[in-house]
């Protein structure tokens, strides 16, 4: 404090200040005050008088400071204590932590102070037990707060998890603006739409002939009769007669309908009993069923799919490619996908299954595309066909029309020419029906045959198939 150019406190100004007043003006301007010998024997204690949770310190005196320290404070006092001896001053205040037998503890931040000639320190002391309890009210909290954010994270996942397994068709819908908040696959398939397509858009624009005014004051009206009450809605696509039953709650001060939607009609208990059949024909049929989407990635499998590639559960093949277990890998799921997609089916696909461990089955495999679904996927049925295979192979061969027309050129021609001309008449439909089912893909057309690239091009040339293809 400067006043005109003089410093203040040097210029006189101040009078000597009595030693009672000084300990007075000490004790108010801290909150506890410590004089220190250069021994670290405690010779004085000053006390706030507007604090008395300190108590009576007085036995303090006369003792070592170490002896009221807890133990993580006592190297950090002499350390402090030794650098302010030296001459050095304490570049940052020092938090000490203070235990009188064992009853009680309080932090303290100290500022050291020269006073004397015989390296007597003054320690003016602040407590800080307000600010660690705000701390502690402060974390405690952010606990409060995380555990409100768990549960509500916990609340959340529970909903998704009964909104996406139960069968029944659920939407919720805002009275405010009639937009759909949320909604499972079910109704979406019932208003003919998808999910993502639904959800934020008007509930009135997925029904026929309803104004969004006019169907949220229905709801309304349906939600408050005395038994279930419910409405009749006709959907914009495929005018499909619906049934809606809604009820009204409250959440974050908004109210939000919950509607419940079934098919209006006799066929809603027809559909029910063949649902369950289909589903029991799935779990219990000795052919193997899996389903997968547009890409080939399987979504679920009975337990005769798990049975022909020795796997123990579901979770091993979930979300893996189908033509992981296909011979020809990705040749063979291509064409499948392919043929399903171009003609919605594929009747009879001969190839061999393989496992994790190399082994192979033969099989047969019947695809169908499903693209009325709210997501688009392909319905595989695999037969195991080892067991004909190996009759085949051991029954003796009988003179069936094929054989008897090769027969009937014995004499008109040499041994020698009848095999080459047999032999030329079936290579060439296996390599028609392989380019064919490839869709002209040669480098999948010669995996398939077991030829090189070039070998089927010469082939091809030999039976005028390359031109014939060109010419598609």
């Amino acid at each position: 404090m400067n006043t005109r150019g003089s410093t203040f406190w040097s210029s006189g100004a101040v009078p000597l200040v009595e030693p009672e007043t000084l300990s007075s003006i000490i004790a108010a301007a801290s909150d506890v005050a410590l004089v220190v010998s250069s021994d670290q024997k405690i010779l004085s204690v000053l006390l706030n008088a507007h604090d008395e949770s300190y108590g009576n310190l007085d036995h303090w005196e006369g003792r070592q400071i170490e002896e009221f320290l807890s133990d993580e404070s006592v190297p950090k006092f002499k350390d402090a204590h030794a650098v302010f001896l030296s001459g050095s001053d304490l570049k940052k205040q020092l938090e000490l932590n203070h235990t009188d037998n064992a009853a009680w503890e309080f932090p303290i931040r100290y500022t050291f102070h020269r006073i004397g000639k015989e390296d007597t320190v003054l320690m003016l002391g602040r407590d800080l037990r307000p600010i660690a309890e705000t701390q502690q009210q402060l974390v405690q909290a952010q606990i409060a707060l995380e555990k409100g954010y768990e549960a509500r994270r916990e609340f959340d996942a529970r909903y998704r998890v009964l909104l996406a397994s139960t069968r029944d068709a659920i939407l919720f819908v805002s009275v405010r603006d009639g937009r759909i908040r949320d909604i499972n696959d079910p109704a979406a398939v019932l208003l003919g739409g998808s999910k993502d397509q639904l959800t934020g858009s008007l509930l009135s624009q997925a029904v026929h002939d309803r104004g969004s005014g006019e169907l949220m004051e229905s709801l309304l009206n349906a939600s408050m009769a005395d038994k279930d009450g419910f409405i009749l809605l006709q959907t914009q696509n495929g005018r499909r007669s619906v049934k809606v039953t809604p009820s009204v709650f409250r959440a974050a001060g908004e109210r939000v309908v919950i509607c419940r939607i079934e098919a209006e009609g006799a066929d809603q208990a027809v559909d029910d009993q063949l649902t369950t059949n289909m589903s029991s024909l799935y779990r219990d049929s000795s052919d193997a069923l899996l389903f997968t989407d547009e890409k080939g990635v399987i979504a679920s499998a009975n337990d005769s799919f798990l049975e022909l590639i020795d796997a123990a559960h579901l979770a091993d093949v979930r979300g893996r490619s189908l033509g992981d277990f296909l011979s020809r890998g990705q040749i063979d799921l291509s064409m499948l996908i392919e043929n399903s997609k171009r003609g919605g089916q594929m009747r009879i696909y001969s190839t061999k299954l393989v496992n994790d461990f190399g082994s192979k089955l033969s099989a047969e495999i019947s695809t169908t595309y499903l693209s009325d679904a709210a997501h688009p996927a392909i319905a595989f049925i695999i037969r195991d066909v080892s067991r004909v295979e190996a009759v085949r192979q051991n029954a003796a061969p009988g003179p069936d029309e094929a054989s008897r027309n090769v027969m009937e050129l014995v004499g008109s021609a040499t041994l020698k020419e009848i095999v080459s001309e047999t032999t030329d008449v079936v290579e060439k439909m296996c390599i028609e029906t392989a380019v064919n089912l490839t869709r002209n893909n040669r480098v999948a057309a010669a995996d398939m045959l077991g030829l090189s690239r070039q070998s089927l091009y010469v082939k091809l040339r030999k039976y005028g198939l390359l031109n014939k293809e060109k010419d598609r």
